[in-house]
């Protein structure tokens, strides 16, 4: 954070007259106009599939209602356990319950599992690969809390870690599909979390869509751009896409709902296709993340499209408003869209 950003914290906004207040603050939902949405899926997920499996139990480190596992706890409260404000006896007893031959679902921020966790995640479950399934809510520019709670590097961070699987979904319908993919994978699993009120987005733009673990799937063609996308902004390139087909530019986007391992099979035979431009569109830092995983997995095929990365500045990033901060930092479906039509 600048300087003259620290200084802006404590100014008021001063908006052009005639604009709407944004929505407060901190815990605004997501833009998601023309979806309907899912309250609470991985909760309820999470419920179904413990239905099925006697082993699946729920932890969290004091933020069950902010990770929806408070649903799980209410209809299973016998297979719940609260661990208070210490993150790294949460990881330490789900690697515990799973060496006992529980499959532990364990909630927190992402920032507190990426930073505050990381060893014991490392020592205690990746290194052991132990089946523990860590879900965390607030991922990337998801809260305008500040850097505090914005978890803009945890991809990055877990990225380098072995026998470590990633998922970023993209709204209610890979929440529900990720829930059994990830209780019938036998290591640990980071996965990304949308809570509350979720769009569905990927079955209006495919009806036919179901979440596969380790897949890419094509979500919508075109033949000038193509948008390889993960999480929230898999959303937003596909609405950039209707907007850019306005202007006469066809849009395809491809989704990569898996971060590891990806899914470079598909996104190399989609970017081999001649002419069109490759852009990467990801919630996270530019730094360690989708897009400087899809550069150089096509580097090392042979395979050097124009390309272009949408993500996150590598910077602490302000506090705010979230409709505010999207188009401050270019993740909104405006900025998308403008920034894809100024590289044609």
């Amino acid at each position: 954070m600048t300087l003259a950003s620290m200084a802006r914290k404590y100014e008021a906004r001063k908006r052009p007259e005639g604009e709407r207040q944004a929505t407060s603050a901190m815990i605004a939902s997501l833009a998601a106009e023309g979806y309907d949405t899912v309250n609470a899926p991985f909760g309820s997920a999470l419920i179904e599939a413990a239905r099925k499996d006697d082993r699946i139990v729920g932890l969290t480190a004091d933020l069950g209602k902010y990770t929806d596992l408070h649903v799980f706890a209410n209809a299973m409260p016998d297979r719940f356990y609260q661990m208070g404000m210490a993150e790294q006896v949460l990881m330490s007893a789900a690697a515990g319950l799973a060496r006992e031959g529980f499959l532990p679902f364990a909630t927190t921020y992402a920032v507190f599992a990426s930073r505050r966790a990381y060893d014991f995640i490392a020592m205690a479950i990746a290194e052991e690969n132990l089946p523990v399934k860590i879900v965390c809510a607030l991922p990337g520019l998801t809260t305008g809390y500040g850097p505090s709670h914005q978890a803009t590097e945890d991809i990055a961070i877990f990225r380098g870690l072995p026998n470590m699987t990633i998922i970023d979904p993209c709204d209610a319908d890979d929440i529900v599909g990720m829930v059994p993919a990830m209780c019938a994978h036998e290591g640990p699993v980071y996965a990304r979390l949308l809570r509350g009120k979720v769009p569905s987005v990927l079955k209006k733009h495919k009806p036919d869509y179901r979440f596969q673990l380790g897949k890419a799937q094509l979500i919508r063609d075109g033949r000038d751009v193509l948008v390889i996308s993960t999480g929230l902004m898999t959303m937003r390139a596909l609405d950039a896409a209707l907007k850019l087909a306005e202007d006469k530019v066809d849009v395809a986007v491809l989704h990569c709902p898996t971060i590891k391992p990806l899914d470079l099979d598909t996104i190399a035979t989609e970017a081999a296709r001649s002419g069109r431009l490759v852009v990467t569109a990801e919630n996270h830092t530019v730094m360690g993340g989708l897009g400087e995983a899809v550069a150089g997995g096509l580097l090392s095929r042979g395979i050097a499209p124009k390309f272009r990365m949408i993500g996150l500045p590598d910077q602490f990033l302000e506090a705010g408003a979230l409709p505010t901060l999207h188009d401050m930092y270019g993740i909104s479906v405006d900025k998308v869209a403008a920034r894809i039509r100024a590289w044609l």
